[in-house]
């Protein structure tokens, strides 16, 4: 059954390679994020290892096992330690697979674990794309979806979740600016998760990363929307850590996909006219 849940969005800068640092200051800014209430907790993608590799020896070198890692592990110990649900982009290692991952770890330990399904750019020559698809995770206060970053861009992803019944999707990512973006607009990630909320009636945890990576900007913004696709949280700073905290009443979510008397926003989907139409 949804219950009310408080949520947390944890807009930090790892650093390339630098993994005790980055475990570390992860885990004093979910203490933080703690001590103000939050229970449920958003890192950013690859909040462990950083993003922008130069081989691929690199990010296999930094890459740990899900569950089993220095960073898996800090991060079980201290969900157990204070009650909390923790989901954390973290560069994967399987066999000899690497994947951009995210793990999502509870009070008794590792729940589950998503592989990023669209690969960005650059990502391609390092990891293999995701192959567990897009689960949902039942919790003690709903139910919880899971992408990174780029699969936002497909509506497919948000619309997988809000399918097996997610209430709330985390999504860990590393933003980059994209070609075209106005002046004084929003950043197109931001609208992207504002649509996705609101055309699937979920509740969205978006935690993004600030900085300069090897030359690569990110956009901060990180944010937390509601199921009307309008923010409860955020966005927050372009350029600074930041950590954003809004309550999710996540029984709510069912309620925003009925707009009126006669569309849900489920219900109403017509698969026979989609099909084949390609």
């Amino acid at each position: 059954m949804a219950e009310t849940i408080v949520a947390a969005s944890v807009q930090i800068e790892p650093r390339i390679g630098e993994t005790a640092r980055n475990i570390a200051h992860g885990l004093a800014l979910i203490e933080a994020a703690a001590d103000r209430g939050a229970r449920l907790i958003v890192l950013p993608e690859l909040a462990n290892s950083g993003y922008v590799f130069a081989t691929r020896e690199e990010a296999v070198a930094l890459a740990e096992d899900a569950g089993r890692g220095a960073a898996s592990v800090a991060w079980q110990a201290l969900a157990a330690r204070r009650g909390l649900h923790i989901v954390a982009g973290l560069c994967e290692r399987a066999g000899d697979a690497i994947y951009n991952s995210a793990v999502v770890i509870g009070p008794g330990g590792l729940l589950g674990v998503f592989r990023k399904v669209h690969l960005w750019d650059q990502e391609n020559r390092f990891f293999a794309p995701g192959d567990l698809g897009f689960p949902v995770f039942d919790l003690p206060f709903g139910r919880l979806g899971v992408f990174i970053c780029y699969d936002g861009w497909f509506p497919e992803s948000y619309r997988a979740c809000a399918l097996r019944g997610a209430d709330v999707i985390c999504v860990p990512t590393n933003w980059v600016p994209m070609p075209g973006q106005p002046p004084g607009r929003e950043v197109m990630a931001n609208t992207l998760v504002m649509a996705g909320a609101h055309s699937n009636g979920v509740f969205v945890v978006a935690a993004d990363r600030v900085g300069t990576e090897r030359g690569q900007p990110f956009l901060g913004n990180s944010l937390i929307v509601a199921p009307t696709g309008f923010p409860l949280a955020g966005p927050a700073s372009a350029t600074e850590e930041e950590i954003l905290i809004a309550t999710l009443d996540l029984a709510r979510a069912a309620g925003a996909r009925r707009l009126n008397g006669f569309n849900h926003l489920l219900e109403g989907r017509r698969p026979d006219s989609y099909l084949n139409q390609v």
